[in-house]
């Protein structure tokens, strides 16, 4: 049996306990997904507050989206609380909408009675209302921002009134609705699979107030159980879930379909009775927490590559596929950088001699011993902000100019021409990142690099949450972490540098530049094809020539799980595929 105390860890305190009927229907043979957060977990389950993947893999498994991304194919998405796919209409400007009519809220005693209710055309337009709530922060108004006619923020120092009507939201009936968009941008249905998009119910938003984050009410497969902040994360099944299926055999492909992945076609979700999630920073425990037998699934980090793959041909190796792990590789929609605050009086700015000093500090980082050194080789590198496999992607991964290192001269020579010859005169650079071991090393790796040309950086290493509100307030004048593309449009990629998106929005390097922002605006009413790729590439090399950052490296992830975890295909993109995991003893 999976059931058992996760990792010994000891509860100080509970968040969101459920309700008693629902902790006792957990038995001790229930089938039971051991997961793990590389970090400190999420901030919130309020979906309108969270951005990070780690708030996303909490709230997926309570809330859910009008669309999803595919299970079977990452590059497509479907229906999830709607009967059927939205109809296009007027140009692309208007879409008619209709809700599944069997979808109900779980029970909570913010409704009457604790009962939850049906799902209504209301919740819908209740829900993206509060992404335009100043209340709520904002950080997620720019999926939104000009998107829908009507929606807008308020002026300072007004509340958001939410029984106002909005032109842009037509309600026909409880199951039917549509939106008007202010123009037809290509990228709205792929918003509405991200989990800030999630439907929530409005009595459970005022009746918990600001503790409304740590009391998630939705319509998912899961509820919470109990949240230890920083320690663990545990759902139970959703006993009132409605009718929702594992995808039919003939939508996997022939490779999918051999490794049993269409073997579950046609049984009712979520197969797994509950998630047990366990926050582990560093590397070594997860990793020995995994070959123990205490996690179903690990992305495996690259210091123990060597131990199941070889290095040499990347394939599982023989203790390994003896042991009975299964893998898979996925090349990802990534990002990792080195970041600056272009609002920041030192390493800001757009005048020759503050560009100059990142191109410097970008020719003297070698992000080829990065690869070697933390990932093995397996990480792509590439000049500009768009992953590998998008549209705007550059051949060979390299633009002509582009500054990437190791070119010790150029940097010396710009760094002079920036006004401080050998680095005199420039004082040390804030730096700021995840705490980890292995973020110890890299920050200690980039130290000398830097140190190679007389660039001093301050290093402030923080748990992953810290680091994000640092960036949301723009008090980091230079950070790293990656971006994960949300979905498979470089358009996602670039609006991080749309002025509109500045913190605490995703444009955590607050660039702001009105050219680009003009491309933007065009290129985000195109269907895809050359035009739009041509501005997608204008776009890419403008960003490299003004430096707010430093890469990138896009990561060859490779996921390992248990011989006894089925229907396992993970991805990095959305976080509710956990109700489709199963759990077969017999191979224990």
């Amino acid at each position: 049996m999976l059931k058992r105390a996760l990792f010994g860890f000891v509860a100080l305190f509970t968040i969101g306990a459920a309700p008693a009927a629902t902790l006792a229907a957990v038995a001790q043979d229930e089938k039971v997904i051991p997961a793990v957060m590389p970090t400190d977990g999420p901030r919130t389950l309020d979906p309108v507050r969270g951005s990070t993947t780690y708030d996303n893999m909490g709230c997926a498994q309570v809330y859910e989206t009008l669309l999803q991304v595919s299970y079977y194919d990452n590059q497509r998405f479907e229906p999830q609380l709607l009967a059927e796919l939205p109809t296009r209409l007027e140009d692309g400007k208007r879409y008619r909408f209709r809700l599944r009519d069997d979808v109900y809220f779980q029970n909570d005693e913010c409704f009457p009675g604790g009962k939850g209710r049906k799902l209504t055309t209301d919740d819908v337009f209740y829900s993206w209302k509060r992404i335009a709530d100043p209340a709520n922060g904002l950080k997620n108004w720019w999926l939104l921002e000009d998107a829908i006619v009507g929606l807008e923020v308020p002026a300072e120092g007004v509340g958001f009134d939410y029984d106002a009507p909005v032109a842009g939201f037509v309600k026909i009936s409880d199951t039917e609705f549509e939106v008007e968009l202010t123009r037809p941008v290509f990228r709205f249905l792929w918003v509405l699979t991200m989990f800030q998009t999630s439907v929530v119910p409005r009595e459970a938003v005022e009746h918990y107030g600001s503790d409304f984050g740590a009391h998630p009410v939705g319509t998912g497969p899961y509820v919470l159980d109990e949240w230890i902040p920083k320690q663990r994360l545990t759902f139970n099944r959703n006993p009132d879930y409605y009718e929702c299926y594992y995808p039919a055999a003939e939508l996997w492909s022939e490779e999918d379909r051999k490794k049993g992945l269409a073997d579950a076609a046609g049984q009712r979700l979520p197969i797994a009775d509950r998630i047990e999630f366990a926050m582990i920073i560093e590397e070594q425990p997860r990793f020995l927490e995994f070959k123990q037998g205490n996690l179903a699934w690990l992305e495996l980090p690259f210091t123990y590559f060597g131990e199941l793959f070889s290095p040499r041909t990347k394939r599982m190796n023989r203790e390994s596929r003896k042991a009975g792990y299964q893998y898979r590789s996925v090349l990802v929609l990534d990002m990792i950088f080195r970041a600056f605050n272009m609002e920041d009086p030192i390493v800001g700015g757009y005048t020759p001699d503050k560009i100059a000093l990142r191109k410097a500090m970008a020719y003297a980082i070698d992000h080829d011993e990065f690869n070697e050194v933390f990932y093995k080789g397996l990480c792509v590198q590439y000049d500009g902000p768009i992953p590998p496999t998008l549209d705007g992607h550059p051949e060979n991964h390299r633009v002509e100019g582009a500054p990437r290192g190791p070119d010790l001269p150029k940097a010396r020579a710009l760094l002079a021409e920036a006004g401080y010859p050998n680095g005199e005169g420039l004082p040390a650079i804030r730096f700021y990142t995840n705490s980890s071991s292995v973020n110890a090393k890299m920050m200690d790796l980039l130290r000398r690099q830097l140190g190679e040309i007389g660039v001093k950086l301050d290093a402030q290493m923080v748990d992953f949450s810290q680091l994000i509100e640092l960036t949301n307030k723009k008090q980091a004048p230079m950070f790293s972490f990656a971006w994960l593309s949300d979905y498979p449009d470089a358009e996602n990629n670039l609006a991080l540098f749309y002025s509109k998106n500045v913190s605490p929005g995703s444009n955590h390097w607050n660039y702001s530049r009105p050219e680009f922002d003009e491309l933007y605006e065009r290129a985000i009413v195109l269907e895809p094809g050359e035009e739009r790729t041509a501005l997608y590439v204008q776009m890419r090399d403008m960003v490299i020539a003004d430096v707010p950052m430093v890469g990138s490296l896009a990561r060859n992830r490779y996921y390992v799980w248990q011989p006894w975890l089925m229907n396992a295909r993970p991805t990095p993109r959305f976080w509710s595929w956990f109700k489709f995991l199963d759990v077969d003893e017999s191979k224990r």
